[in-house]
């Protein structure tokens, strides 16, 4: 899978590999990290584009993020594609959280799913919020779940 800056600019190393030289980086600049991921999808006729971000907030100093964009022609339900986000988000927090804990930096896994159960994304959120919290990272969903909510789907709109 391919990552990119916001820029536009390929990542060539392994996101790992670039995840570490970022907060080695920002560590140095004397900025204390944040990592949230979420990943959000968008239905455009028969494909369905998913994107995730690694979001680093930076404190009081803004941020930066990192994104890696899928399509597929698999039709799934809503609570699928849901559960399909959650997964994406879940893949790449495991691979981070070692590293992330190496360096004392706080994770937080958000999914596009809201509260409110007036919302078609609903159907999905307890097992959404089981899975996230039976991993062991903390789980923030819509209003707070901005990595997924808006910076992932600025990405898919």
């Amino acid at each position: 899978m391919t990552w990119r800056k916001f820029s536009g600019e390929i990542i060539q190393a392994p996101i790992i590999e670039e995840v570490e030289k970022a907060i080695e980086r920002e560590t140095d600049l004397g900025n204390k990290l944040k990592v949230c991921i979420g990943t959000d999808s968008q239905v455009k006729g028969n494909v369905t584009d998913f994107a995730t971000v690694i979001v680093f907030l930076r404190e009081q100093k803004g941020g930066f993020m990192f994104i890696q964009q899928e399509r597929t022609s698999q039709k799934m339900s809503i609570k699928e594609r849901m559960l399909t986000e959650v997964q994406k988000s879940i893949d790449i927090a495991y691979k981070l959280c070692d590293l992330l804990d190496l360096y004392d930096v706080d994770l937080e896994v958000h999914a596009d799913i809201n509260t409110n159960p007036m919302f078609k994304s609903n159907q999905a959120l307890h097992e959404a919020m089981g899975y996230i919290l039976s991993m062991g990272f903390v789980f923030k969903a819509k209003p707070e779940a901005f990595a997924s909510s808006y910076c992932a789907n600025k990405i898919v709109q």
